[in-house]
């Protein structure tokens, strides 16, 4: 039996107290742009900066919703249905490529795996040219396919990485179980491994969706029409050529974070399970 280390009042003080400076840390910059889309251009700039608006300027709120050639709601939409598609493709494609990596021994695994872990770490930039072509020549371009498709190679190889250990992880006697029941291989796939790796499908899911809704490259460079582009384009309306609108770029930063906090409050159950069952066997 497993014997549990218990924290001393002490011990746990201090963890206490230093989780609580490591969240101060983490939230004082989401803190200092809701606090500076909430004032006045000439207080942002005010020497010494102020903790709280003085005047509270709520006209950058309202700015978001106004009709004009960039539209809150519209972005929104293209946003939600590009984070979709991008993270049904990445879903679809990681589940059955994780579990044959894990299951079965064949010629190029290990440099699959290497594949998928290296294509992680290339920069936006190198991919951008490559990608430009290819979409101009299936004739996707300034289209949603194009921000689908790019978006779906980021969350592919992470969602590929973390079902891999989750299919790993499942006992085979499981699987040959379902066999003696009288289900086929695929039937034994979707019926009974597919369920029970669950929690890694989610976090797969959520994190593919919020990789696209937070992706700013491939939606300026694929997609030229403004009406089609996602929200994060819409950071540049704010940006001209002789200045920046800092309380109207803040509150479009923070309108623009509300789905991604809302993932977290709602899904963090799933996101810890899964992240964590997943990192059992390799």
């Amino acid at each position: 039996m497993e014997s549990e280390k218990r924290l001393s009042k002490r011990e746990n003080t201090i963890c206490c107290v230093l989780a609580l400076i490591l969240l101060i840390i983490l939230l004082f910059p989401l803190f200092w742009t809701f606090i500076t889309s909430l004032k006045t251009e000439k207080e942002i700039f005010q020497i010494p900066p102020t903790w709280y608006p003085h005047v509270l300027n709520t006209k950058s709120y309202a700015a978001q919703i106004e009709n004009g050639d960039f539209n809150m709601f519209s972005s929104f939409f293209n946003s939600f249905a590009i984070s979709i598609g991008a993270m049904l493709i990445a879903v679809m494609l990681a589940v059955p490529a994780s579990y044959a990596i894990a299951r079965y021994r064949f010629k190029g695994r290990k440099f699959m795996l290497l594949f998928f872990l290296v294509s992680q770490m290339l920069p936006v930039s190198v991919l951008l040219t490559p990608m430009f072509i290819m979409f101009k020549g299936i004739n996707v371009y300034n289209t949603w396919a194009s921000a689908i498709l790019a978006d779906a190679t980021i969350g592919i190889p992470f969602s590929v990485l973390i079902l891999k250990n989750y299919f790993a992880s499942i006992p085979a006697a499981l699987e040959e179980a379902a066999y003696i029941d009288g289900c086929t291989r695929l039937s034994a796939f979707f019926r009974i491994l597919v369920p029970v790796a669950k929690p890694g499908v989610i976090v797969c899911a959520v994190f593919s969706f919020l990789y696209a809704w937070g992706d700013l490259a491939y939606g300026m460079t694929f997609i030229l029409d403004q009406k089609k582009r996602p929200i994060t384009a819409g950071i540049f309306n704010f940006m001209g050529q002789y200045g920046t609108k800092w309380s109207y770029l803040t509150a479009f930063a923070i309108v623009a974070i509300i789905p991604v906090v809302l993932i977290f409050v709602f899904m963090q159950k799933y996101i810890i399970s899964g992240m964590t069952n997943g990192a059992v066997k390799g």
